[in-house]
């Protein structure tokens, strides 16, 4: 933050913190570095250890009902076992590696409308634990990513909303206890078949595995039903592939693919094309709890961006305040 704060949890007279980002804006697969900068208060503390965290929020499923939780996802020792003496001012860097799941919170320089992700910096003196305050970290999309969602505006789909659920997705090796849905209204070539699509990206060092949803209008088969579709693309295929083309396809493969299996026809599996163009698997594809039904660096995040209203984010984004989301709520945390 650009205060410091007194840790609560150790009274008056207590030290304070002030953790310092060095660049909040980031991309899954890189570093976020900064520093833990204490001040000494009124008398000597032993400090057991400092950690950073980074922290998000995360759709659950209750006993009777939906809920958000903050969660804690990957964190960090900063340092331990220290002696903060009285009045000393102490500065201690840090290097968190963030995680290659970790979801897409902005894009062409906005939040997008229901992502909120944090860095929570945690010090512990003589067994009490303050938590701290929140510094808001703004993770833009690997280049082939951001090209995907492209394609996705230019056909046409319209951005409704971006969430994280609790729970994986079948067949994907996954570390994160979550997945991103990034939601959108179908674009009028598809409208007559589909109502809204939910677009996950689940990635590694490697490349990103891409799970579509489709929410499809009833009455077209045998009723409004769920179908799916998955593909893998590697990071080099960010600038080799027509994205456009390649989303229409996979959009079209997998309602194709789904209306000659509930034909009775079976639907295999298409073959490999040019760079990017990945397999389909159909059925459901999300495992949920509690029983529910070396990549490509920073280069220019803020240059060069085409703008959102033209790639479907019209109306879809809010701006830096969607932080304050976060409130106080300390409860659900869950590490990874």
């Amino acid at each position: 933050m650009v205060f410091k704060r007194m840790l609560g949890a150790f009274g008056v007279g207590g030290p304070a913190v002030d953790t310092v980002l060095a660049n909040p804006s980031t991309r899954p697969g890189l570093m976020l570095g900064g520093q833990v900068n204490l001040t000494g208060g009124s008398h000597d503390v032993e400090i057991d250890h400092i950690t950073v965290g980074l922290v998000t929020r995360v759709e659950m499923e209750g006993a009777e009902q939906e809920y958000d939780a903050l969660v804690e996802f990957h964190r960090v020792q900063v340092a331990g076992g220290l002696r903060l003496s009285e009045g000393q001012q102490m500065s201690l860097p840090f290097q968190v590696a963030v995680p290659w799941e970790t979801p897409v919170t902005d894009l062409y320089g906005q939040r997008l409308h229901g992502m909120t992700m944090g860095l929570r910096t945690e010090v512990a003196i003589r067994g009490a634990v303050d938590k701290g305050d929140l510094d808001p970290v703004y993770v833009h999309p690997l280049p082939v990513q951001e090209r995907i969602l492209e394609g996705f505006g230019r056909l046409g789909f319209q951005f409704k909303g971006a969430d994280l659920e609790r729970g994986h997705i079948s067949g994907l090796r996954q570390s994160l206890p979550f997945y991103q849905e990034i939601e959108y209204y179908a674009a009028p070539q598809y409208a007559h078949a589909v109502n809204e699509v939910e677009l996950t990206f689940v990635a590694n060092e490697y490349g990103v595995d891409v799970v579509l949803e489709f929410d499809k209008r009833g009455g077209l088969f045998s009723g409004g039903h769920d179908s799916f579709g998955r593909y893998h693309v590697a990071h080099t295929d960010a600038d080799q592939v027509d994205w456009a083309a390649q989303v229409d396809a996979w959009v079209r493969q997998a309602l194709d693919g789904y209306q000659s299996m509930h034909a009775g026809h079976g639907y295999g599996q298409p073959a490999y094309g040019a760079p990017g163009y990945g397999h389909a698997a159909y059925g459901h594809h999300k495992e949920e709890h509690h029983e529910r039904h070396g990549g490509p660096g920073m280069g220019a995040v803020a240059a060069g961006v085409v703008g959102g209203a033209a790639l479907g984010f019209a109306g879809g984004m809010l701006a830096d305040e969607v932080f304050d989301s976060f409130g106080d709520d300390e409860g659900g945390d869950e590490e990874e």
